[in-house]
């Protein structure tokens, strides 16, 4: 097994404004390193509320070109990008796997689901419509569909490009202009996306920024931003809600999730063991807001599913997530990391019987990454903090 990072031919140009590389105004960066073993991957700029400015005012001046395009023209673009995705799927994947700690086999799957997404969306533009309606002799009322002007897209780190890539396309899809924040932990592919962008689309109409908090905060502020879609945790959703309150913005937000899966007595143990964890979707290592990380199991079939569970949990090759075979990699961080192992611990304080996992793997090619076993506990109990709180992480909870 080699530990060595892959080549990812990757440079930093900038900030993705207006159809050009720019530098950010501060100057300052953030840096991304391989979460497999602590490997420098590089800078990307960390954009601040000038560099927010440009953007939108970018978009902006893009979007009456844009939304005046025929319908027949504007579904050309997103299928171009499809097509160029699909172009460069191995490279995309292999950029998200190493920088995000994702397998890359799941990784791939995400390059032909964005492709898949744009050409729908790009298939529905005939589709956006007005009505008309005769309420009584002499009167007609109708509806008129227009797009918001400028969106802003903030996108989480479990799918660093297709997030970026696949919530834009519905936006773009009905003649709006757009911002994009990749993911502060995985951002490689988010710039990626604007070189692929920049061969595609008019100037303006797709503009790309990195960065923390902040960064986000001014997109959601920003005066000239009327529609903001938003995937990631409760507490920076809850943020996001009250910071577009104050300027009457509409919003679409994606937030966690403690998903139950529950299995009836007539199941069988085996097909429901490996249900649970093909959906706890571990090529993410549970970085997904649709886990099933709580699995209440009939009490007559218990014991069965507990063994199985233990079992096929124990299975999944864990490795290097740009090596073929492997079907989990690290976790995202170390702030991550730290996050699930104080979660297992909670799950030991609160009562929890822990059966597997519950820390690295033991594995001497994985000991510089972010990496966590798959962990199954038993005994848990809807009032433990391991039961009801979201992990976002490979922690499955035997309730029931």
């Amino acid at each position: 097994m080699s530990a060595n990072t892959p080549d990812l031919d990757f440079t930093s140009k900038g900030l993705f404004i207006g159809g050009e590389w720019v530098k950010a105004s501060s100057g300052q960066t953030i840096t991304t390193i391989n979460p497999s073993n602590g490997d420098l991957l590089g800078d990307v700029p960390l954009a601040n509320e000038a560099d927010v400015d440009k953007a939108v005012a970018s978009a902006k001046a893009a979007f009456p070109a844009w939304s005046a395009l025929p319908v027949a023209k504007r579904p050309e673009y997103l299928v171009r990008l499809a097509d160029t995705i699909d172009e460069n799927a191995d490279q995309l994947a292999l950029m998200d796997a190493v920088d995000s700690g994702n397998a890359v086999s799941g990784m791939r799957a995400d390059m032909k689901w964005t492709a898949d997404t744009l050409r729908y969306f790009a298939a529905l533009v005939t589709e956006i419509k007005g009505e008309t309606m005769s309420r009584e002799p002499g009167h007609l009322n109708l509806t008129l569909r227009q797009p918001y002007g400028v969106v802003a897209k903030i996108n989480p780190f479990n799918h660093p490009f297709r997030f970026c890539a696949e919530k834009a396309a519905s936006a773009l899809a009905a003649g709006n202009t757009i911002v994009i924040k990749g993911p502060e932990q995985a951002p490689l592919s988010s710039l990626r996306l604007g070189e692929l962008c920049q061969q595609i689309f008019p100037p303006g109409v797709v503009n790309i920024v990195t960065g923390d908090g902040m960064t986000g905060s001014a997109m959601v502020r920003h005066k000239d931003v009327h529609r903001i879609g938003f995937v990631g945790s409760v507490e920076t959703g809850r943020i996001i809600a009250q910071e577009a309150a104050e300027g009457l913005k509409e919003i679409t937000l994606e937030l966690g999730g403690k998903n139950p899966i529950i299995i009836f007595p007539d199941a069988d143990p085996e097909k429901a063991a490996a249900t649970v964890v093909k959906a706890m979707n571990m090529n993410r290592q549970g970085q997904s807001c649709s886990s099933t990380s709580r699995v209440l199991v009939h009490e007559s079939l218990h014991d069965k599913v507990r063994a199985e569970l233990v079992k096929v949990a124990s299975a999944i090759p864990i490795g290097l997530p740009w090596l073929e075979g492997a079907e989990m990699g690290p976790l995202v961080s170390q702030q991550q990391y730290d996050k699930v192992l104080r979660y297992i611990d909670y799950g030991h304080e609160d009562g929890a019987r822990l059966l597997t996992g519950g820390g690295p793997p033991d594995d001497a090619d994985l000991t510089k990454g972010f990496f966590v076993a798959p962990t199954v506990s038993d005994g848990v109990t809807p009032q433990m903090r391991i039961g009801r709180e979201e992990i976002f992480g490979p922690v499955m909870s035997i309730m029931g």
